[in-house]
């Protein structure tokens, strides 16, 4: 299948696209490479695609033609970055997805599969829940995935078939490493400092998995029948992966010899706190078979900071937190308030990819 994968030089998308191109698929990438200068040595090499550097907002329907299918990364990542600029995270995240599934219709592509996020279900309590439930997101990037989700689906039709993944928490080693998800921070926290750091009061339900899984989940969804997927939301990840963060921080305690647990003085609790039911891609898609547990991810991460030998001015600094690394390129001129390159951006040391540049017909 010829694939467009969006956000493809991102955090899930440098691990998702040799898995895709090990599955047999044809693939393309679109991104801007906001975080070139984020590159983890020891997170893997990035795959040479071809490669379309645009902003989602820019897309046009040239860009779509000729593909069977879109996997829809690309977005403003997190939560603290979503509400750095409430009105951007909806123009980014919401607008130019629903535009890109517009276009992509028009363009005769016939699978989109769209990245959304467990973040929808924010405030649920402990109650289990699963793609039935009541949608309650508490940040602007949750309100942008609901509110993708909403629109890109009155596109469905016999020719056009939306997929909407909603991933838990993703952990986990790559080439575009973050430190500003739950169970890479607790594991550079112990490896830097010899405390497990949390900064809540570790009460917090919230499912994770690790981001091959996530990538297996979008290729499951990809090549799935179109009956079995038409349409349809599925959450990402084990059931028996909900874990309150008091227990991820036990089990990084387990891997990271000599390291202890330490509350933050004004630790509180924190309002996003879910525990979500993944029987429906256990049952609807046999085909996606995660492979990870926290503690194998722990080890994974706890021996890959250590062969880099990574620093606490490095986990703290701004190269591996979004939100960090984001306003040190607007205060360095990189990107203007709207989040685009400026022309300063061109004379900014950037690392070059070995990407050819993806023909537009």
């Amino acid at each position: 299948m010829r694939v467009l994968l969006t956000g493809h030089l991102g955090y899930i998308g440098t691990v998702l696209t040799p898995m895709l191109l090990q599955a047999g698929h044809d693939v393309a990438g679109l991104d801007v490479d906001l975080y070139a200068r984020c590159t983890f040595p020891q997170g893997g090499t990035i795959s040479a695609v071809p490669t379309l550097t645009k902003d989602t907002r820019d897309v046009e329907i040239g860009d779509l033609k000729g593909f069977d299918a879109v996997l829809h990364l690309a977005a403003l990542s997190n939560d603290p970055l979503g509400n750095l600029r409430p009105g951007l995270t909806d123009e980014i995240n919401h607008r130019a997805s629903v535009r890109i599934a517009e276009l992509a219709k028009q363009a005769g592509v016939r699978r989109f599969v769209f990245a959304s996020s467990c973040s929808n279900y924010g405030k649920a309590g402990d109650a289990m829940i699963d793609e039935t439930g009541a949608l309650n997101p508490v940040t602007a990037y949750g309100e942008s995935k609901v509110a993708s989700e909403r629109d890109i689906s009155r596109l469905a039709d016999d020719k056009f078939c939306p997929v909407y993944l909603r991933p838990a928490t993703a952990y986990g080693v790559s080439p575009r490493l973050r430190f500003d998800v739950v169970l890479n921070n607790l594991v550079a926290w112990a490896v830097t400092t010899g405390k497990i750091f949390l900064k809540s009061d570790g009460t917090p339900w919230r499912p994770i998995v690790h981001i091959e899984d996530i990538s297996r989940a979008f290729i499951a969804a990809l090549e799935a029948p179109t009956d079995v997927v038409f349409n349809e939301p599925f959450n990402v990840g084990r059931t028996s992966h909900n874990y309150q963060i008091r227990d991820l921080a036990d089990i990084v305690a387990g891997v990271v010899p000599g390291c202890k647990v330490e509350f933050a003085a004004d630790a509180s609790p924190d309002t996003r706190s879910y525990r979500v039911s993944f029987e429906k891609i256990r049952s609807k898609l046999p085909q996606f078979k995660p492979q990870w547990d926290a503690k194998r991810g722990a080890e994974q991460l706890y021996r890959s900071y250590l062969s880099s030998a990574v620093t606490l001015d490095e986990f703290e600094g701004p190269r591996y937190q979004r939100i960090g690394h984001v306003k040190k390129l607007l205060a360095d001129g990189i990107l203007d308030p709207d989040l685009r390159p400026t022309p300063h951006a061109a004379n900014a040391a950037k690392p070059a990819l070995a990407a050819p540049a993806l023909a537009v017909s």
